[in-house]
């Protein structure tokens, strides 16, 4: 019902820039919450950043300072500005939404499939 598209991701050296985007679509009446989450080869997924509808965001202690989270309510998409990327930001990187698709259902928690951010020399 709710589809999560993230895009943006790629190799980048250390020290550069990537922006994720991840666009919600299909049958949708509102969305709350939306984030970004990031899971890295052996270990657990893991909260990079949130932000409410109203834009407060919350950020996970390791990338404070250097990621960004911003959304476009009109268009359902939620974006990560990451810079000064290190080799331990590597990882697949997801996108959550809390959207409800009917008015009269409540919200659910849907993950997008995970864009790749890799940071190397």
């Amino acid at each position: 019902q709710v589809q999560l598209v993230e895009s943006g991701g790629g190799l980048v050296q250390p020290g550069g820039s990537l922006r994720l985007s991840c666009a919600a679509a299909g049958r949708i009446f509102s969305i709350n919450d939306m984030g970004w989450y990031r899971q890295a080869p052996g270990k657990e997924r893991e909260l990079v950043a949130t932000i409410t509808t109203d834009g407060r965001t919350n950020y996970a202690d390791s990338v404070k300072g250097r990621f960004a989270i911003s959304r476009d309510n009109a268009k359902n998409t939620v974006f990560l500005q990451m810079n000064l990327l290190k080799p331990e930001d590597t990882a697949i990187y997801y996108c959550k939404a809390a959207a409800r698709p009917r008015i009269n259902s409540g919200f659910i928690d849907y993950w997008g499939k995970g864009t790749l951010v890799t940071v190397s020399s």
